[in-house]
């Protein structure tokens, strides 16, 4: 069993997204695995290095957790807005697997965003309709993007996981929890006493 100094190192993790054609299309620098069930990923980070397929290189301002599911179609980005709160950036992707300390899926274009107060907001759809022709998206992937969406708007209006802010704190806490510097402590003179000059 790995002790708690090399679970820190183990536990960094980066993820790529491609496109349907197989090419890369963005990857984000390591991010720390804080939680992982049947069910997902689930990664923590102050901010990330995004670089994009043509070499443009951006920075996230944000903590975030990073959901990655292992069985549906979707991914989640949890991210935390001083005095704002928490904005879902939910990508309708592939499954994520893990490929030789990668966590890698494939971005199907249509996202979905869920604010503080509720509103849910639909976005790239002309893109996904420009890219199921460039890319030649199979019927069957086409009706399970579509088929994601309305399933991904439902679950936000229910407050289903992983829309649960509590659970993005718990995270996040967890996260910072770990990841404390070690603490050195001063050490006490012999017999309790400080040596007199």
């Amino acid at each position: 069993m790995k002790n708690a100094s090399s679970r820190r190192f183990w536990r960094w993790m980066k993820v790529q997204a491609y496109k349907h054609d197989g090419s890369i299309h963005r990857e984000w620098s390591p991010a720390y695995l804080v939680e992982e069930t049947d069910r997902y990923y689930a990664l923590a980070s102050r901010a990330s290095l995004v670089t994009e397929a043509g070499g443009r290189r951006w920075m996230t301002s944000e903590n975030a957790i990073f959901f990655l599911f292992k069985h549906e179609w979707m991914n989640v980005i949890a991210m935390m807005k001083p005095e704002r709160g928490i904005v879902y950036y939910v990508n309708i992707a592939s499954p994520t697997i893990c490929d030789g300390g990668f966590l890698r899926y494939i971005d199907y274009d249509l996202d979905v965003k869920l604010f503080p107060d509720h509103v849910v907001k639909e976005l790239d759809e002309q893109e996904f309709r420009r890219h199921s022709a460039k890319y030649g998206y199979d019927e069957e992937t086409i009706d399970i993007c579509v088929d994601m969406e309305k399933r991904i708007e439902k679950m936000m209006r229910d407050g289903e996981f992983p829309f649960v802010d509590g659970e993005v704190h718990r995270l996040y806490d967890l996260f910072v929890a770990e990841n404390r510097p070690y603490e050195v402590s001063k050490r006490k003179p012999l017999n309790g006493s400080a040596s007199n000059d």
